[in-house]
């Protein structure tokens, strides 16, 4: 039986040069390499692969998928009324009239599962907001068949509404905001951030050079992509370097850090929220400070927050509902429902904005650029609002016409919304946090590390300091030993290559050095309790050797 308990005693040297290299690349490329050690690990049967790298959650949401599969069946039996070929394969498209009572009519046929529960609830609760219900049936019926171009290319007519109510809920603690959002559904976050960065550049908001803000440690991308050669920007990081008298890290930003959003010059600030890989939200404090700034000292600020994590933090609440007028919001459906596959997303962004006004203040021969990129488009096309012009940019304009994402995908990205929707007690979202928060739990108690309670950790990941538990648990002259003779990557290295766990640098997100980030998505309770286990275990072992060279350095007396 494989051992997760122990590592071998010997430890090996893995060579700084070598880690030097690595720790110029980004974590998730690193990740393949780590990957491949564990495996070797496991294929030894000296250790258990455990990989605690890539966020990807270990759960799905069943009953929204469900639902989806059974609309589809609907939508099979709608096309066939229209006319079939049955040797052939062939139906025709589905009609409007009456469709509503016939889905009444279906439903019934299946009104003892879940999945026909929430389609029946999902149609009473969005009628009762004075939808038509032909409308809006058809609009499904005729979208998770897939027989026609996304029409508004933005986003379905419904789709973007339920999704808007979702975000309200979800995003703005139920609080009803100031204004309205225009969404665009895009294909996952990752898609969302580019579309953003290349529109933001396009539409003159930005240029090379220019000066931007990360609230850091962040999501790679955010690092990586400022720095390529078509953008170039100036990053200033806004870091979460805040702590406790004790010297533990609580993860949020202190003033003399937000303080330099002052600078009018910072036209853009980046943010994941809750942080990637910390997993804290922001507290009440910096919500107040970012507010404060923005309105008195930089009111032009544009801001992109992704909240993908927002749903695993009781009560959050995003700055799209705190400045609606400077935010563009990111959200993924990828994490919540265990979806990462179907790349769900979307942009949203206040009907009132920086970016549109902005826009409108542009040099003049700047906004006549920009009405030749898009008068192929539109008759009006200084008219086009900013985040059309992302959808326009998205498929490089000519391709508009054929812009937007795959209708199939806008019904499931529905159904997950709905199902939240209907969930007024939380059950879902309740049952998701507890399960984070009790994977956390066993994961820091078998470290042997102290966690610090706090409201505002979603937990979805954890990012451990090395370098602060070898100075509270073995002193200041062990962890100058630690920094002195190993690369922070040879933490790393070692517990993929000598226990199978795969675990990513936390400097990679531009966190601390000696930080490493685990993701409690991934597995069951067990498997965190032996990697929690093995961390607490590798650190004993450097300190173990700190120990035994630091004794034959030490005068015999006789």
């Amino acid at each position: 039986m494989k051992s997760q308990e122990k590592l071998p005693r010997a430890m090996a040297d893995y060579g700084k040069r070598f880690e030097q290299g690595l720790e110029q690349m980004s974590p998730f490329e690193i990740k393949n390499d780590l990957i491949s050690y564990a495996k070797e690990c496991d294929q030894k049967a000296v250790c258990q692969f455990l990989n605690a790298g890539r966020g990807n959650p270990n759960w799905i949401n069943t009953v929204a998928r469900e639902a989806f599969f059974l609309l589809g069946t609907f939508a099979i039996e709608e096309s066939k009324l229209t006319f079939e070929l049955p040797e052939e394969g062939i139906a025709g498209m589905p009609q409007k009239e009456e469709i509503a009572k016939r889905f009444e009519n279906f439903l019934k046929h299946h009104e003892k599962t879940p999945a026909a529960h929430l389609l029946n609830e999902s149609v009473q609760f969005l009628t009762k907001e004075g939808i038509n219900a032909d409308d809006l049936i058809h609009e499904w019926v005729d979208s998770i068949i897939g027989d026609q171009y996304p029409d508004p290319d933005r986003i379905l007519k419904y789709t973007e509404l339920i999704v808007e109510k979702y975000l309200i809920q979800e995003m703005c603690d139920r609080q009803t905001p100031p204004d309205h959002y225009d969404l665009f559904a895009t294909e996952g976050g990752t898609a969302a951030m580019c579309y953003l960065f290349n529109s933001l550049k396009a539409n003159k908001l930005l240029s090379q050079g220019d000066r931007i803000a990360l609230m850091t440690p962040i999501f790679t991308p955010y690092i990586e992509i400022p720095q390529l050669k078509e953008f170039n920007f100036d990053v200033v990081n806004i870091q979460a370097s805040q702590l406790t008298k004790e010297g533990f890290h609580t993860w949020q930003y202190p003033e003399n850090e937000l303080n330099k959003l002052k600078d009018p010059s910072i036209k853009l600030l980046c943010l994941v929220n809750p942080s990637n890989p910390p997993s804290y939200s922001l507290d009440e404090a910096t919500h107040k400070r970012i507010i404060k700034i923005v309105r008195e000292n930089n009111p032009n600020l544009m801001i992109i927050t992704d909240d993908v994590y927002g749903t695993f933090v009781p009560h959050f609440r995003s700055l799209m509902y705190e400045l609606p007028y400077n935010t563009a919001c990111v959200y993924s459906f990828s994490k919540y429902f265990g979806a990462t596959g179907w790349r769900l997303a979307t942009i949203a962004i206040a009907r009132h904005n920086v970016f549109d006004a902005q826009i409108a203040l542009l040099p003049e021969k700047q906004r006549k650029e920009l009405h030749d990129r898009y008068d192929s488009i539109n008759l009006n096309p200084d008219k086009i609002l900013f985040i059309d012009r992302l959808v326009a940019d998205s498929r490089l304009v000519a391709l508009n016409h054929t812009a937007g994402l795959s209708t199939p995908q806008q019904i499931q990205m529905s159904l997950f919304a709905l199902f939240s929707l209907c969930d007024m007690q939380d059950i879902y979202k309740n049952k998701l946090q507890k399960m984070i928060t009790n994977r956390l739990t066993a994961m820091w108690e078998k470290t042997g590390f102290k966690l610090l309670p706090d409201s505002l950790r979603a937990g979805y990941y954890s990012e451990i300091d090395i370098m602060v538990w070898a100075t509270q648990l073995y002193g200041k002259d062990f962890a100058e030993y630690l920094e002195k003779n190993y690369e922070p990557l040879d933490f790393v290295i070692r517990l993929a290559k000598e226990a199978g766990v795969v675990v990513l640098n936390g400097d990679g997100f531009d966190g601390p050095r000696w930080s490493i980030r685990v993701s409690l998505a991934n597995l069951d309770e067990m498997n965190y309790r032996k990697i929690g286990t093995i961390i607490g275990h590798t650190l004993e072992e450097y300190a173990q050797k700190w120990k035994n060279e630091t004794a034959k350095k030490e005068p015999v007396i006789y």
